[in-house]
């Protein structure tokens, strides 16, 4: 059996964590540079507050409906994943991390008699230690654990936030009430396919007239999924996530910016994040790509995205030989763009390798003395946060953003830490 855990309006409820004065009050959290809205609480979603509105078009209806926003606190709720992450690990050692408020659990191994009441655990346990509210699905795939959880979610007052599905008739009830396009794995274009088929519920997809159509058209992915939602586990065994083919850090600026340094100090930054990413799945890149994005509307002909790729002589994920490339690279956009103004960059590894298979060349090779010292680097900035170790690069800044509205890094930073007024 496996489970799915889904945190409930995850960001919405880690800002709630701290300051129970919100409770019952309407909360929504914004993107990165207070752009949109990508977390609601449920009192949010009542008075009608859209899903990924922008902050700026809807202002007024916020103030006017006294609705509390927040900028993303990301060091905040990284944190209370990892807490949330950690407790269902004490349910269960196969704990596979699928995103920030989402997790397979995998039970084999395991002798559950009652997985409701596991399940309840599970929602009592991160409601004591955590004060967060979550769902469960348990059901034998997990495809149907994701079906289990939007139940779950879906019918909280009558299942206590934990749904089972562990019979044929709850398999069938399920896959009749859940809709084609709510089905993990099937995306909008082809739930539009399926809909011109007759097909509008998981059970419409896995008749037996489909069999032939799934197969020739979808291939090896539609045939596991229908296998999924038959109750026969098809996706996947390891609770380790597929490492990612390509990595990349961008952020747009909170404005426009065309200074040569302070754009030099933000790919230097961008490329010293993706280095970190890819040494935490143990990869290693042989390309570094740049971009440099500025606003179309603005300029004075129609190029406005720039980019040069970097192939290195060797594999690495050094910071050092990164940044280096980078570096390189946008040096050679800023000598075709002068006078641009941008409003995004990036930086993206690709052709990526696993760190221990690397080539070594006979000629040239990266300096032994890197890895030890990325090494140490991750060792210093994972134990102070902040990544209070950089290049020279990147001087004293990393990538600004507009956060108006952030509230406190109360588990991460011993400055912001919760303080109690005792009278």
């Amino acid at each position: 059996m496996y489970a799915l855990i889904d945190c409930n309006n995850f960001y919405a409820s880690c800002e709630r964590v701290f300051q129970p004065k919100l409770e019952g009050k309407p909360i929504v959290v914004l993107s990165n540079n207070d752009g949109c809205i990508i977390s609601r609480s449920e009192e949010a979603k009542t008075l009608g507050i859209p899903m990924a509105a922008p902050e700026f078009k809807i202002r007024t209806q916020l103030k006017e409906q006294g609705v509390h926003v927040f900028s993303s606190n990301y060091s905040l709720y990284g944190d209370m994943s990892e807490r949330v992450m950690g407790i269902m690990e004490q349910f269960t050692p196969n704990v596979e991390v699928y995103s920030i408020d989402e997790a397979f659990l995998d039970f084999t191994g395991i002798a559950v008699k009652d997985y409701n009441d596991y399940g309840q655990q599970m929602c009592q346990r991160v409601k004591q230690w955590l004060s967060l509210p979550i769902c469960v699905g348990i059901a034998p795939t997990k495809t149907l654990a994701k079906v289990a959880n939007r139940i779950a979610k879906k019918f909280q007052e009558r299942t206590k936030g934990v749904y089972v599905i562990d019979t044929e008739e709850k398999r069938i009830k399920a896959l009749k009430w859940i809709k084609i396009e709510d089905v993990w794995g099937i995306g909008h274009r082809m739930a539009k396919k399926l809909k011109a088929m007759e097909v509008h519920t998981a059970y419409d997809f896995i008749k037996p007239r489909m069999a032939g159509w799934i197969k020739t058209t979808w291939g090896v992915v539609g045939l596991r999924i229908k296998m999924e939602l038959e109750g026969k586990p098809a996706i996947g065994d390891g609770a380790v996530p597929e490492k990612k083919k390509s990595i990349a850090t961008t952020r747009s600026f909170p404005k426009q910016i065309s200074d040569y340094d302070l754009l030099r100090e933000r790919v230097s930054t961008f490329a010293t994040v993706t280095a970190e990413k890819l040494r935490k799945q143990q990869s290693s890149c042989h390309m570094v790509i740049v971009m440099l994005i500025a606003d179309k509307h603005k300029v004075h002909n129609s190029r406005y995205n720039y980019s040069r790729a970097i192939t290195l002589p060797f594999a690495s994920n050094s910071a050092i030989t990164i940044n280096n490339a980078a570096l390189e690279g946008f040096k050679q956009i800023m000598a075709e763009a002068q006078g641009t103004v941008f409003k995004k960059a990036g930086v993206i590894v690709t052709e990526l390798i696993p760190q221990d298979t690397l080539q070594l060349d006979m000629f040239m090779n990266e300096n032994p003395r890197h890895q030890a010292l990325m090494k140490a680097i991750d060792k210093v900035n994972g134990k102070n946060g902040s990544r209070i170790i950089r290049l020279a690069a990147q001087e004293k800044k990393t990538w600004d953003m507009k956060q108006e509205r952030l509230s406190n890094r109360y588990t991460t930073d011993i400055n912001e830490i919760l303080t109690v007024q005792c009278r």
